[in-house]
């Protein structure tokens, strides 16, 4: 999508479309909006005054303008209760726009909550691009026709003051990125699971390295068993399609601190293996490398963004199938540390994979390591859609990802690592389990069972995502596809980052 910044008069520009945002309660609309009213006679404060329009959250009405002004249509936006206005409702507003303008080419916008909204003008801005990018997404590469379909390509935000203009453009230019990192997320994730195996990802890996100018290295299946990688080799043994560790890397030219390291669950198919799922719903399990997809993303937005941090990301690619060669619940795995678990249920196959690539990222010396993986089940039975389950051995890392997900409003729940949850993983024969299933009762707190699973392997501050229930068909965010990927964790993370970049400025300067 084409977007400009431009500053003007917004009742002299001549556009397909003019959106404006209105809060809930205004009968007489003043700055942007008052003006637009003024050029059409007073036809903005007729509908609010007589109750046609409300200004409710997610609320829209089109009003054409008869040549009374340059722009052929006003498009109001209703913005909610202005007390409860914040940068995700300029995502809302944004993205609900992009839906109701889908039949048009062009939209012309104001920066939603930059006026009246007191919102700072930069973050608003990158709200507004990013909330029209992600609302106008639509996966359709293998819709017949829908090439041809109509999409908006050009989205233009108009700014009357000379001096906010700066600011206006650098939000828009971040927004796109980040929001253009995303749809690549949510394209990923989509692809069905026999066009994107694990040899493809790395293809697509190596693409976006050699356009974002990182560095890749895809270590491949004897690269792996010579690295003692055994959760990998072991989840992919049902498969004809070898696995591999995608590594990609993104080093700034100046000296910086040590590597954060961001690990994506990359199972690119999901049976369940031996413990084959149901049928029912089989078909998201394509989703199941949403983690990898939102580190690849990330690596994506980090590049496009210079950010003077060292970052890397990895990979671990399988797919989980059932085989005469296939993994078997009973089989003991020996990792690179030393560590034995034994598999009680191959459908736990991500926090395997997982493991290895944990012990793979000590190599680095990471001063952090957060992993993001559609885990379990258990946490989406927990916090629904709504938010991704947050574990971690590190408070500031916490904090840190609890602050970004309020910039970003990619939510997420800490939830504990009690001591007592290592008994949920106890094995008679090995010195852990993979799955609660070991206890041979009831499941019981099966995200925490995952998570401290995890924490065998690691050496460093670290965070766990479970994403299971916010990386596919969220229909309670206007920027979030009812069906298909979300792309969550691409914001949250590239903010985190952003966070992290603008300190390590700040203590050079």
């Amino acid at each position: 999508m084409e977007i400009q910044v431009v500053q003007g008069d917004i009742t002299t520009i001549q556009t397909e479309a003019l959106c404006l945002g209105i809060f809930r309660g205004v009968r007489a609309p003043g700055g942007a909006a008052g003006a637009v009213d003024r050029a059409l006679g007073g036809a903005l404060s007729a509908l609010l005054q007589e109750g046609d329009f409300e200004g409710e959250k997610g609320e829209t009405l089109v009003l054409r303008t008869d040549q009374k002004m340059p722009a052929k249509r006003v498009l109001l936006i209703g913005l909610g209760e202005r007390e409860k206005f914040s940068l995700e409702g300029v995502r809302e507003a944004s993205a609900t726009a992009a839906h109701a303008a889908s039949r048009f080419r062009e939209l012309t916008t104001i920066v939603h909550g930059a006026g009246i909204g007191s919102l700072p003008t930069d973050a608003a801005a990158q709200a507004v691009v990013e909330g029209t990018l992600l609302g106008s997404y639509r996966f359709r590469k293998y819709r017949q026709g829908d090439e041809d379909s109509k999409a908006l390509e050009r989205l233009q935000i108009v700014e009357s003051d000379r001096e906010k203009l700066s600011a206006i453009k650098a939000g828009a230019e971040r927004g796109q990125l980040i929001g253009e990192s995303v749809c690549l997320a949510r394209d990923l994730a989509n692809e069905p699971g026999a066009s994107l195996p694990p040899r493809e990802l790395a293809e697509r890996a190596g693409m976006l390295a050699r356009e974002s100018k990182l560095e890749c290295r895809v270590l491949t299946e004897e690269e792996l068993a010579a690295e003692g990688m055994s959760g990998i080799l072991g989840v992919a043994r049902g498969s004809e399609e070898p696995p591999c560790l995608i590594v990609l890397e993104h080093l700034p030219q100046k000296k910086t601190q040590a590597p954060i390291v961001l690990i994506g669950k990359g199972v690119t198919f999901d049976s369940g293996g031996i413990s084959i799922k149901p049928r029912e719903g089989m078909e998201a399990m394509k989703y199941d490398m949403a983690g990898a997809a939102a580190v690849l993303g990330t690596m994506r937005a980090a590049a496009a963004l210079g950010l003077p941090l060292h970052v890397i990301g990895l990979v671990p690619a399988v797919e989980n199938l059932p085989s005469g060669r296939a993994l078997k619940p009973g089989d003991i795995l020996r990792y690179a540390n030393g560590k034995t678990v034994e598999v009680t249920n191959t459908d736990a196959e991500g926090r395997l994979i997982l493991a290895d690539a944990l012990i793979y990222a000590q190599h680095f010396h990471p001063r952090a390591v957060i992993d993001l993986a559609t885990l379990t089940g258990a946490c989406m039975v927990a916090l629904g859609k709504e938010a991704a389950g947050l574990f971690g051995n590190n408070r500031d890392l916490l904090e840190k990802l609890k602050e970004a997900a309020q910039m970003t409003g990619e939510r997420v729940w800490e939830l504990p690592l009690y001591e007592e949850y290592k008994k949920l993983i106890q094995s008679e024969v090995a010195d852990i389990g993979n799955s609660v299933l070991a206890k041979g009762s009831t499941p019981q707190a099966g995200a925490a069972a995952g998570a401290i699973f995890l924490q065998e392997f690691v050496s460093y501050p670290w965070a766990h995502l479970d994403i299971a229930g916010t990386a596919q068909n969220v229909d309670t965010r206007a920027y979030c596809p009812a069906k298909g990927a979300t792309g969550y964790g691409v914001r949250l993370l590239t903010q985190l980052l952003l966070h992290d970049a603008r300190q390590e400025l700040a203590s050079k300067s």
